[in-house]
């Protein structure tokens, strides 16, 4: 639920005057659709609510049918009250108008992109091409040109409501302190209160462990990437070791790893390993394919895929422990 949606009764509706209502601030800029209003006006069903901010009468969601009310001689209409700021009402009137009734044109999004960037400016991208309906690629276009908005603020606020540091080395410096404070945090704790992945936590943990500084140095890891030979089995296995180290493994190893996998038989004889192999597979694809699967993801598919992606990103996390546990319970 968008933070403006949290002020919305949807169970109570009230009659208003028709009078006392305000369609100023549309997001729509060429302004109200005639032929809709028409079409509304000799439609025989009744008009669903309308959605007005309470503090200002002006309507969020429904203006088309407001007028269609007038046309029909009502003195009345149906209303829904949004109890919150005026940046929050624009926020719900163009998150209701790209989900239902006329949409946005593309040139309303973007207009209500920059307006949403100056008065949310800690939201991320992602969270306000959520309520656009535009790509976040778009959105972050257009906060580099709006004055200062790149610069605002320390973090970005997701669409899971959580912030994270714009700069990835404050939230590993957080995480540390998190780590040497508390040592018993869970990786998700501290992924949570340090505002990373817990992946990255459980890196920057591991690092500690090794007496290593939590923040990545870019050359270094560079290097030490392109120096490891690529492992002849599972990480780790053999050697007592965390033999692919903290740092992501390149999908061309990974790709041959998970091809040594395949004819193991301890694997490819049980169910289980099957299933396995199956999941391992998916993450052998290239970068190039993970940026065709983005580009394509539906704006309003957006948020329950990123929550899905982060509480998958939870579970191997929580498989990667179990298994290392294995691995020092067997050595």
């Amino acid at each position: 639920m968008e933070p403006g949606q949290a002020h919305l009764d949807m169970q109570t509706v009230v009659e208003v005057e028709i009078n006392s209502l305000s369609v100023a601030g549309s997001p729509r800029i060429s302004g109200e659709d005639l032929e809709h209003v028409e079409m509304l006006t000799v439609a025989q069903a009744p008009l669903p609510p309308i959605i007005a901010h309470r503090a200002t009468m002006r309507v969020i969601d429904g203006v088309h049918r407001l007028r269609a009310a007038e046309r029909r001689g009502d003195d009345k209409i149906a209303v829904r009250f949004f109890d919150g700021d005026e940046a929050d009402a624009f926020v719900l009137a163009v998150e209701s108008n790209i989900t239902h009734g006329l949409p946005l044109s593309m040139a309303d999004r973007k207009n209500a992109a920059e307006r949403i960037i100056r008065s949310h400016p800690l939201w991320s991208d992602r969270m306000i091409a959520s309520v656009t309906g535009i790509a976040p690629g778009t959105v972050a276009e257009i906060r580099r040109r709006v004055s200062g908005a790149a610069a605002a603020g320390r973090g970005r606020i997701g669409q899971d409501g959580r912030f994270r540091p714009l700069n990835g080395a404050e939230g590993r410096r957080l995480a540390g302190n998190l780590i040497a404070e508390n040592p018993g945090l869970s990786l998700r704790q501290i992924a949570r209160a340090s505002g990373i992945s817990p992946e990255t936590a459980r890196d920057v943990r591991n690092r500690l462990r090794r007496g290593e500084e939590p923040l990545l140095k870019a050359r270094s890891r560079q290097a030490r990437t392109q120096q490891e030979p690529v492992p002849a089995g599972p990480a780790g296995a053999g050697d007592g070791g965390e033999a692919a180290g903290p740092a992501r493994t390149p999908v061309q190893d990974r790709t041959v790893v998970v091809r040594r996998l395949k004819v193991d038989p301890a694997l490819r004889f049980s169910e289980t390993g099957r299933t396995l192999l199956r999941l391992l597979s998916i993450h052998t694809i290239s970068a190039e394919e993970w940026d065709d699967i983005m580009a394509n993801i539906p704006p309003h598919c957006s948020g329950i895929i990123a929550q899905l992606a982060r509480e998958c990103a939870d579970i191997w996390a929580d498989f990667a422990q179990r298994a290392e546990r294995n691995v020092a319970e067997a050595v």
